[in-house]
């Protein structure tokens, strides 16, 4: 495995959460899902049941996306994986280091689903000295 590619798994495990996007009827998506690095280098993915999102992500290729953007550091990075994903059971020490679901997703009870990604292309981005972040964008 590249270098770039170990550090952006290495980073990808000192955060939970990420995005994970791709289409449904031709039309884009995107959803927030918990994630783990696996031992192989593959991610697993937890979102809700109910969005109805892991028809469309099973078998196929979608774009996983996480950062420390919010994180106030300054120097900021983004991993982007692209592969195939796939529905899956997890092992029960998988499951445990999810740790609790949500209570709710929308109001309903959370229903976890899980995806395992079959890494093809890791991208690692960084910005460095980014200025200090001020909510001038929110009302």
């Amino acid at each position: 495995m590249p270098t770039d590619t170990f550090r952006a798994i290495e980073l990808l495990g000192r955060i939970p959460y990420g995005r994970v996007s791709a289409s449904r009827r031709a039309l884009p998506f995107t959803t927030v899902t918990r994630h783990l690095v696996l031992d192989d280098g593959r991610l697993m993915l937890r979102l809700h049941r109910g969005y109805d999102y892991h028809r469309a992500l099973d078998g196929s290729v979608v774009a996983y996306e996480a950062d420390n953007v919010n994180s106030g550091a300054a120097d900021t990075w983004s991993v982007q994986f692209t592969g195939t994903a796939r529905v899956t059971a997890p092992a029960p020490a998988e499951r445990e280091r999810f740790g609790a679901t949500p209570r709710l997703a929308d109001g309903e009870p959370f229903d976890p689903v899980f995806l395992r990604i079959e890494p093809e292309f890791v991208t690692l981005h960084w910005l460095t000295e980014v200025p200090a972040h001020h909510l001038a964008h929110s009302a």
